[in-house]
């Protein structure tokens, strides 16, 4: 018999909080996983068992999923049990806990796009009442945005994060074997042992490690598949003074630091091949359409994944680990500064840049980031990417038209000109430890601060800019009516506000 299905966890107390934070910063803690360990030594019926167990966990974990995606309270994994299952405590516990973990992960990115979502509308509206009162309607083709609801996730593959109370990992005595799993089934009192033999790069992985107490399994194209993981202290190498490298994430290329460096692209052979596969499965999408108006079933239906699709997929993030890679060895002694990039609410007018955006994995690239520099002891920091492109270096002014095509940022008011991405990741590089702008909530906050540095700016550059040529309306400028070509640099450059 289990026992009791645990309760939630006492808070921990203010010293303990204070020890935590001052072990932070001098290690950072990484987990390394150990992949692709396949559960083929153990007999069809062992397999079978887990099979049946499967067959009734992925059911109940997916309710409790739906239940916390449409829940207004936050997915709590210590909510008691609400569906009946024959499962043990332990093992239901475990689906709770997973499926909040997925539930919380799903509404904290379509938050985050609903909040890009209405801050585009308000974008939108201002720029619509600007037209109007300008006389410029007939000009104005810009589209108004739209909402899509999310779909509610959706459990196919089957997976079980499983933890020490229903997943035991055991040394193995004898030398067949390296570990033995003790699973918990549906036969209560009877656990399941399987037997676990490492490959020789596992092994190499594992030694003179302490393996957690989390394991994963999980079953693809008909095998069952282990990941074990364990913790690595690494110390913080980055010093205080340490200079800092701004990082700009894109298309055409994956990384462009402010050190005028690129690395990775997802154009030539990568875009062609995205291109094809997209164009085929086009062409499978027509062709079940029709079938499916014919009246053929269901399951006859062609499939419109292909595996050429996940092996490109596959290769783009090969692509941009590699690039992170290249950037992490080349800039060994620096402090990253990159965006905090929400790929989820980016969206382009043509469908074919989304399918791009999309294909290029970009939501890859700070977690990879992120990842390289723990695993190095490097310092890295995310930053407000709101208007990054957009801001003026110089005098602070925000403006779609400031980037007149994907390459160039030239400013409509000052002229400042420099290459897009570049000038990108020296503006992320200059907003680390720009307290007021971190405490911004929302894009409209960045925006209204930003230009209140731009006022500033053109309040401290007025007399300069009177002495140096013509007046200046300095309520509104229009750059049709203001020449800027004859300013020298040394009459526009201000400090950054504080």
């Amino acid at each position: 018999m289990d026992p009791p299905v645990s309760k939630k966890p006492q808070k921990a107390s203010l010293d303990e909080k204070k020890k935590r934070k001052r072990k932070k910063k001098t290690k950072q803690t990484i987990t390394r996983a150990v992949t692709h360990i396949p559960l083929i030594e153990a007999n069809p019926g062992k397999l079978e068992a887990l099979d049946q167990l499967v067959a009734v966990y992925l059911p109940l974990c997916q309710q409790y999923t739906t239940l916390f995606c449409e829940a207004e309270t936050s997915p709590d994994k210590y909510q008691e049990t609400v569906f009946k299952t024959d499962l043990s405590d332990r093992l239901h516990r475990v689906a709770i806990q997973q499926a909040a973990g997925i539930a919380k992960s799903f509404r904290t990115n379509r938050a985050n796009a609903y909040q890009a979502y209405l801050e585009d509308v308000a974008d939108y509206a201002q720029a619509k009442a600007k037209a109007q009162a300008e006389g410029r309607m007939p000009a104005f083709k810009r589209r108004e945005p739209t909402w899509t609801e999310w779909d509610l996730p959706v459990l196919r593959v089957p997976v079980i994060q499983a933890n020490v109370n229903v997943v035991v990992v055991e040394k193995s005595e004898d030398s067949t074997f390296d570990y033995w799993l003790r699973v918990s089934t549906l036969d209560f009192g009877n656990p399941l042992r399987v037997p676990v033999k490492l490959a020789s790069y596992h092994k190499r992985a594992l030694e003179g490690r302490t393996l957690n107490a989390s394991t994963t399994l999980h079953k693809r194209n008909g095998v069952w598949w282990l990941t074990l993981s364990f913790d690595e202290d690494v110390p913080l190498q980055t010093k205080p003074d340490a200079p800092t490298v701004g990082v700009d994430v894109g298309i055409a290329h994956f990384l462009t630091t402010s050190t005028n460096k690129e690395y990775g692209s997802f154009h030539g052979k990568m875009a062609r091949q995205h291109k094809h596969d997209r164009e085929k499965r086009r062409r499978k999408a027509k062709l079940r359409a029709c079938l499916e108006k014919k009246g053929v079933p269901k399951g006859k239906l062609p499939s419109t994944r292909s595996e050429t699709s996940q092996r490109l997929s596959r290769h783009v993030k090969q692509e941009i680990n590699r690039a992170v890679n290249e950037l992490v060895k080349d800039h060994p002694d620096a402090r990253l500064i990159y965006e905090d990039l929400n790929v989820a609410s980016m969206r382009f007018k043509a469908r074919v840049m989304n399918s791009y955006l999309y294909a290029s994995h970009l939501g890859h690239i700070p977690e990879q980031l992120a990842w390289a520099a723990a695993k190095q002891g490097m310092a890295a920091h995310t930053v407000r990417a709101a208007y990054s492109s957009q801001e003026c270096p110089r005098c602070h002014y925000v403006d779609r038209a400031n980037r007149p095509n994907q390459k160039t940022f030239k400013c409509l008011v000052c002229g400042y000109a420099d290459q897009a991405d570049r000038k990108a990741a020296q503006t992320l590089a200059g907003r680390w430890g720009d307290r007021k702008l971190a405490a911004c909530r929302s894009t409209s906050e960045v925006k209204a601060l930003l230009m209140t540095r731009h006022e500033a700016w053109k309040q401290q550059n007025q007399q300069r800019i009177q002495d140096a040529g013509p007046p200046v309306q300095l309520s509104f400028w229009d750059p049709q009516r203001c020449s800027w070509n004859h300013l020298t640099s040394e009459h526009l450059s201000v400090e950054r506000g504080a």
